[in-house]
């Protein structure tokens, strides 16, 4: 019955993909019930898993995928830094493709790696992507996949993250309470998953302060003229904002660029504070108020995790949603000169 697929078989049992998937592999994350119900199933039906795909599966590379947007913010380097490591210490080496938050290459590059390049793949995914059926078919397949920073929420696969929508809080509160009230928020693109925790992290901030008619949120892109634009037109504007947070590090450069082709002071026209890993931001002028996020960390945990899966050992709990804390570090762009609240 050749019309007969993994898909169908779990649509029949009610069951994922990934769980059918495992269970015809005896994985032992998969109770012997339910891996019954499959072998059952799959014996009635005469299914014939794909023998390319099982054969990859039992060949391995000794080489991983890690996927990333870019490499030109500062995050993704410490990340990769951490994950070399790891694959390292399991005799692995790292092949790295940068989609340059471009959703078709993203596509392009997992439809490649279906050929069984690699063993397993980590991703962050780009800031365009917002349909992820071409990872879901990773995820069918049995293909070991880790989520770390932008992460498919809606997926059954692990992934690693930092506590966004708390340090974005913290960050606002900071600005708040030495005396700001009219904070605009530079954020991402609205369909990534850090946009959001970050985004509800600063709404949070201004609700329980009773600000949240004073936000300002400025949605930025890839494109760094169109982000100057859209910055210089916020710094503007007759209603200026007294703080700006950026939610990644790039955008406060070129709003520090902006700033000083304005003639207006940090911070004593307007406080700055940005999430940003930049080594040099100690040394802008004035120094970068930052949240500082354990980007080493967080490669050393995604490819821990990914070697488990590799390996065909079970998560703990967990491991299946790991969030890392970040810590704030007050610099002179916000200084704590007034406490108001």
């Amino acid at each position: 019955m050749s019309n007969i697929t993994l898909k169908k078989i779990a649509e029949e049992l009610k069951l994922s993909p990934s769980t059918v998937s495992r269970s015809l592999r005896d994985s032992h994350e998969i109770s012997q019930e339910t891996k019954d119900r499959v072998r059952a199933l799959v014996a009635k039906l005469d299914f014939q898993p794909n023998p390319h795909a099982s054969s990859l599966r039992k060949n391995k590379s000794k080489t991983i995928a890690v996927i990333i947007p870019e490499i030109e913010n500062n995050f993704f380097v410490q990340v990769l830094n951490g994950i070399e490591e790891i694959a390292q210490k399991n005799g692995y080496h790292v092949l790295i493709y940068i989609t340059h938050e471009n959703y078709q290459r993203e596509v392009d590059i997992l439809h490649m790696l279906r050929s069984g390049r690699v063993d397993g793949i980590m991703i962050s995914v780009a800031s365009s992507t917002t349909n992820f059926e071409h990872l879901t078919a990773y995820v069918e397949l049995g293909v070991p996949l880790v989520f770390f920073d932008r992460v498919c929420e809606i997926m059954d696969a692990p992934c690693v993250t930092t506590d966004d929508a708390q340090a974005a809080f913290e960050a606002t509160e900071h600005l708040i309470k030495t005396g700001c009230s009219k904070i605009a928020f530079l954020s991402l693109d609205g369909n990534l998953s850090i946009s959001s925790r970050r985004r509800s992290g600063y709404l949070e901030a201004l609700k329980q302060y009773g600000l949240l008619n004073n936000k300002i949120i400025v949605e930025c892109c890839p494109d760094d003229e169109a982000t100057r634009q859209k910055i210089r037109s916020l710094c503007l504007r007759e209603n200026k904002p007294d703080a700006i947070f950026t939610a990644i590090e790039k955008f406060s450069i070129t709003t520090y660029e902006v700033c000083k082709e304005l003639q207006i002071k940090i911070p004593e026209q307007v406080k700055m504070i940005s999430f940003s890993n930049l080594t040099a931001a100690s040394l802008f002028n004035p120094s970068l108020s930052a949240i500082i996020q354990p980007v080493y960390g967080i490669g050393r945990e995604s490819a821990d995790i990914l070697f488990r899966l590799i390996d065909r050992k079970k998560l703990l709990p967990t491991q299946k949603k790991v969030i890392i804390p970040s810590h704030l570090v007050i610099r002179e762009s916000s200084p704590v000169q007034q406490i108001v609240l």
